[in-house]
């Protein structure tokens, strides 16, 4: 079954580290913003991101590469919401989907004021 990425981007030279690969915390920080993005639709509002209990990088990133960042929700607590995120690129020059990185973050509800927020059901 085909599955819509919630991030879908192409890393620039500016975002390699010294070894001439895309450095990991561009990739934490993309996966952030996927996993934001859902759990706010899952909240009903503003969450933040409170921690990242599993990070496994698989292989690295090139520049050039397209990169597409899957989840779902795994568990919905209280106030927290956790998703399993998943990085897969397209090399430049063939389509073949390969899983770069996978993770899991953990996000919690917060009101306007920044207080923790019971997840609407």
């Amino acid at each position: 079954m085909p599955r819509d990425p919630i991030i879908r981007t192409v890393p620039q030279p500016a975002d390699m580290n010294g070894n001439g690969d895309i450095f990991g915390g561009w990739v934490l920080s993309q996966m952030d913003i996927a996993g934001g993005t859902l759990a706010s639709r899952v909240a009903k509002g503003r969450v933040a991101t409170v921690a990242i209990t599993a990070m496994t990088f698989v292989q690295p990133i090139k520049v050039g590469d397209l990169v597409s960042i899957y989840g779902e929700v795994s568990k919905v607590g209280r106030s927290s919401i956790t998703i399993a995120l998943e990085t897969v690129v397209q090399r430049r020059l063939d389509p073949t989907p390969i899983q770069v990185t996978h993770g899991t973050f953990v996000f919690v509800a917060i009101d306007d004021d920044g207080k923790p927020r019971q997840v609407s059901p």
